[in-house]
């Protein structure tokens, strides 16, 4: 009993010292003053496009992408009235430009008459890190699942064949719908094999649905994902080329992290 008062006094008396140094202590030593964050201007609305973002479609061209079939050749996508539709047969599309970690905005439409059902009812996708001119990459499913069931972890805003989305947030076939991604790029050794893996972090219509999930690596359709040593790499919008009615994307822009 001796001993475990004993014990209690010096516990007491320990936390009543360390209290007591810690007013003692300059709480300016703990104060940072630079460098200072960079001022950046938030759009007028939480989609649009800050000052420091770069504008990857800005309704009027596709003057930011090229066809993936050649990257020579631009792409060959349909825009107007302020979007950008799939025209299918024409092959996926992807940026001019090459990213390793960003936080990119993206709105998708699925039309008001979509047909099929299953994965063929307006299916697309979002390649964060485009590694070749076909599937190649890492996809963030675009489908229409407001009332379409399909396996889930192959549905809109799941990480396709890997993660399932937290909730499904869909809105109906007609409405146009949002993604803000933060992508953290996967980093390799020299020898080529994985340093670190890519994670992600998916808000479609404005909800959480993928929260900082660690990729297993890339898209495959079939097998197990695996990871390929890449760098900076563009990102690629998917045409399916199911026979449902082409979606469409507008007001598309991206942060480099």
């Amino acid at each position: 009993m001796k001993r475990k008062w004993l014990l209690m006094v010096l516990f007491i008396t320990g936390a009543v010292y360390s209290s007591a140094a810690q007013q003692e202590v300059d709480p300016k030593l703990t104060e940072v003053w630079s460098p200072e964050p960079a001022k950046v201007t938030p759009g007028k609305t939480n989609t649009d496009a800050p000052s420091d973002a770069i504008v990857l479609f800005n309704g009027k061209n596709l003057d930011e992408w090229v066809s993936t079939k050649d990257t020579a050749k631009p792409a060959g996508w349909t825009v107007g009235k302020g979007m950008v539709t799939v025209k299918k047969g024409t092959g996926n599309i992807q940026t001019k430009r090459s990213f390793m970690d960003y936080q990119l905005h993206i709105e998708w439409r699925i039309p008001a008459n979509i047909t099929g059902t299953n994965q063929a009812r307006g299916n697309s996708g979002v390649f964060l890190a485009s590694t070749g001119g076909g599937d190649d990459g890492y996809e963030i499913q675009v489908l229409d699942n407001y009332e379409n069931k399909t396996y889930v972890n192959g549905q809109a805003s799941s990480v396709y064949k890997q993660s399932i989305p937290l909730v499904n947030a869909c809105k109906k076939p007609g409405e146009w719908q949002s993604y803000d991604i933060i992508w953290t790029a996967p980093r390799f050794n020299d020898d080529g094999t994985l340093k670190s893996p890519a994670k992600v972090t998916v808000l479609h219509n404005g909800i959480v649905v993928q929260n900082n999930y660690e990729l297993k690596g890339m898209t495959v359709y079939r097998g197990q994902p695996f990871y390929k040593k890449h760098g900076a790499a563009p990102i690629k919008l998917q045409d399916h080329g199911d026979p449902s009615e082409p979606i469409s994307y507008r007001n598309i822009w991206i942060r480099p992290l």
